[in-house]
């Protein structure tokens, strides 16, 4: 793959990734911000009240029907937070020419349906239409309550607002359900207008269109986003220890099955660092695999948890640990994961245990390429963090990670917040 980087203004971005290897073309763009808790909820409502309809397809039936047209295109919708970053995308995947009625050409047509919906949408009294406002911020509403229908991401959820309350990664990236329902269109116009002078613009193209080509059709379609941006990168903020002793919280719902989950912080590396990739070999050896130690000592020998695995955030220097066990032996269990990690910091790991970590990682990588989908969130989120190493860059550089330098990212892992997920009555 051909990845080529082109800054069209200051703070706007393409990425073009040049493969024949699909039969479809996938092209985004993305407006990224800081998340902001009196932003977060605007920004995530936007696409879905930009989708309903624009001056040119002015309700749903229209754009499905235009979508038709493009030989199926797919749109969606995407809130995704990287770090402390917000960011609101239109993806779009649509078939390469090669494939269309006498090789018509689809990417130009693609890119302008996709304009057309993000820079003109349909209005009433200068704003967005009411009803679509009223009716997205419903659905939005009842998205975030959903989300605790989710134990285990919801403990992950609910992780991360105790360990980094009042940092912004506390925020949830689709903001409040009481703001969603009771948006006015004027304020959502508002920050819509502000979004479109002041945020990051990242647009990302993979498939089989020449440079030129995608250019020309981003800047057709989407000219009046190529005006400078305010800001140029988008900083996250990185605590290396934790802020004081070890804290302990417990939210107790109807469950069945508990939920633990540990937080520690990562002693400063992020996906900046050097130890970068020590710490996601450190990462797989210890949980980020099946054959990690958490899931082969915690699960497997002690039968302590149903499940039990470990990630690290690469922008805000985290790790979380989750885990699903018996409240009666929650402490048992977060002794033997803290247990697990002080042999990570004693180098007690097998070689064979550290070949099956780097491993898991440069498989993952390379399957990757397999994906479009996940070709264009690698190279996004890339672009948010500033960095332009490709999947092979970061697999060599795995590779090379030794035994010390593990042992040595293990040692700066420490403790900041334990959560527990308890039934009502236990």
């Amino acid at each position: 793959m051909d990845v080529t980087h082109t800054q069209l203004a200051q703070g706007v971005e393409l990425i073009s990734v040049s493969t024949d290897k699909f039969k479809t073309g996938t092209l985004s763009v993305s407006l990224t911000a800081p998340l902001r808790r009196e932003t977060a909820t605007a920004n995530a409502l936007l696409l879905d009240v930009l989708y309903r309809g624009s001056e040119k397809y002015p309700d749903i039936q229209a754009i499905s029907a235009a979508e038709d047209e493009l030989y199926g295109l797919s749109l969606t919708p995407m809130v995704r937070q990287r770090g402390e970053a917000q960011c609101v995308s239109f993806v779009g995947s649509f078939i390469d020419d090669k494939f269309a009625l006498d090789g018509a050409p689809v990417l130009e047509g693609a890119a302008a349906f996709m304009g057309e919906l993000l820079l003109r949408p349909a209005t009433e009294r200068g704003v967005f239409r009411a009803d679509y406002v009223k009716s997205e911020g419903v659905n939005l509403a009842d998205l975030i309550r959903s989300q605790v229908n989710d134990k285990r991401s919801w403990s992950m959820r609910r992780l991360t607002e105790v360990m980094c309350e009042g940092e912004p990664y506390a925020l949830d990236k689709f903001g409040d359900p009481e703001e969603a329902e009771q948006m006015d269109p004027a304020v959502l116009w508002d920050r819509y207008q502000a979004l479109l002078k002041e945020a990051g613009v990242i647009f990302c193209y993979v498939g089989s269109a020449p440079l030129g080509r995608v250019e020309r059709a981003v800047r057709d379609a989407f000219a009046p986003l190529l005006a400078p941006r305010p800001r140029t990168a988008l900083e996250h903020t990185v605590i290396p220890a934790p802020k004081g002793e070890v804290r302990e919280h417990t939210d107790r719902l109807d469950v069945a099955q508990g939920k633990l989950a540990l937080g520690l912080r990562c002693g400063g590396i992020d996906l900046h660092s050097p130890e970068y990739p020590a710490l996601l070999v450190c990462n797989a050896v210890y949980g980020g695999t099946p054959n990690a130690k958490l899931f082969m000592n915690v699960r497997e020998k002690l039968s302590l948890c149903y499940f039990a695995s470990s990630m690290v955030n690469k922008y805000k220097g985290v790790m979380v640990v989750c885990s699903g066990v018996e409240f009666s032996n929650f402490q048992v269990a977060k002794e033997e994961i803290l247990a697990q990690l002080d042999k990570m910091r004693a180098g007690e790991f097998t070689d064979a245990e550290l070949h099956a970590g780097k491993q898991a990682l440069t498989s993952g990588y390379r399957a990757l390429l397999d994906s479009q989908k996940q070709v264009e969130d690698f190279w996004f989120s890339q672009a948010v963090a500033g960095v332009d190493e490709p999947p092979e860059g970061l697999s060599r550089r795995v590779e090379a990670v030794t035994r010390e330098q593990v042992a040595a990212c293990a040692r700066k892992l420490a403790l900041d917040t334990v959560y527990y997920l308890a039934g009502k009555e236990d």
